[in-house]
């Protein structure tokens, strides 16, 4: 190797050294994530710290486990490392508001991840779904599954299930699917038997399957001994899961007992494998990766001193402020369509699902 070409060799070595530490100077975002319990908001992390780390910035992802202490702790803890951005997907949205004043003295930016912070002025914008939209489109698939399933039956009885009541997203989940219910159930054409309704009554807490599974059990014993349940409004995959656990328990989708039509949210693999056997319904789809977008655009115009792209400055009242959003569309699936939603989009592997 002659002088010039190791010279070049070694300053190539040298850039190429140079370049992650280069590439990580735009800013430091601390990332607090609920769980790691929902295949969902490992997917959420992952996502972001791929994007925020490709846009060129450091990363600190944080997983609480559904511990409220424990991800309080680790934002305090992301403050007091300086982060510059903090994008938090609240676990009680109700639990912040301190946490984020020490945010706010520091110069912290807050975007707040899915989930909306509330009770505090100190959150500067959100990025999430169409959360009100997710529960039209489920409400949607129940009447579209009851109606393919069940044709000659009249009223269909239904159950309904909410999300945990510490999330505000599973208010607009249920609100938006009660919009369709409601007017139905008024006019004899879908029944709820056990008379539970409202989110005081049917909400799960920290979104638990094994809770759902339980009160669907009691659902089934308490009111299904001389009937037969044809629907149940499930607002997250995990929950669906064990809906159908119950419900498979007890026979149905055996014999001459058709399994009732459920309904999900997240695309969760089990849940779309379920669609495929004709235990669930249907599922929304969230393409994490898009979230994540937004919300490294979001930082960018940030940091930049900028104003981050938003399209909804009317409906996330978070009880101080209107906190301006970005709404992305939420895509139902069923099994007409899962092929073409995940697989053609590249978000699963034809591997990861048969």
């Amino acid at each position: 190797m002659t002088p010039i070409t190791r010279l070049l060799a070694t300053s190539a070595l040298v850039a190429m050294t140079a370049l992650p530490a280069l590439a990580q100077d735009k800013g430091y975002v601390g990332i607090a994530m609920p769980t790691k319990s929902s295949a969902r908001w490992i997917s959420d992390g992952d996502n972001m710290v791929k994007k925020f780390q490709e846009a060129g910035y450091e990363t600190d992802l944080q997983y609480a486990e559904d511990d409220i202490p424990n991800q309080l702790a680790q934002i305090e803890n992301m403050i007091t490392k300086g982060v510059d951005v903090l994008v938090i997907a609240a676990i009680d949205g109700t639990t912040l508001t301190s946490a984020l004043a020490n945010a706010d003295a520091a110069g912290i930016e807050v975007v707040a991840y899915d989930r909306l912070i509330r009770d505090s002025a100190n959150v500067d914008y959100y990025a999430t779904f169409d959360n009100f939209q997710v529960g039209v489109q489920q409400a949607n698939t129940l009447v579209e599954g009851l109606k393919a399933r069940f044709p000659d039956v009249k009223p269909w009885n239904v159950e309904l299930f909410g999300g945990s009541p510490d999330d505000n997203n599973a208010y607009f989940f249920y609100n938006g699917a009660m919009s369709v219910l409601q007017p139905m159930i008024d006019a004899g054409e879908v029944a709820i038997p056990s008379g539970q309704m409202g989110m005081d009554t049917v909400g799960t807490l920290r979104w638990d399957g094994a809770v759902a599974q339980a009160r669907m059990d009691n659902l089934l014993s308490a009111n299904y001994t001389g009937q037969a349940i044809h629907g149940v409004l499930s607002p997250y995959d995990g929950l669906s899961i064990g809906i159908i656990s119950s419900l498979s328990g007890v026979g149905y989708g055996t014999g001459d007992m058709a399994m009732p039509i459920v309904t999900g949210q997240d695309a969760e693999v089990p849940s779309v494998k379920a669609i495929l056997r004709g235990d669930q319904y249907s599922t929304i789809f969230k393409d994490t990766r898009a979230l994540a977008e937004v919300t490294v655009g979001m930082v960018d115009a940030l940091l930049a001193g900028g104003e981050p792209e938003i399209n909804d400055t009317e409906t996330y009242d978070n009880g101080v402020k209107v906190v301006p959003s970005y709404l992305l569309e939420p895509v139902p699936v069923t099994e007409a369509n899962w092929e073409e939603v995940l697989i053609g989009s590249g978000y699963y592997s034809r591997d990861q699902i048969e």
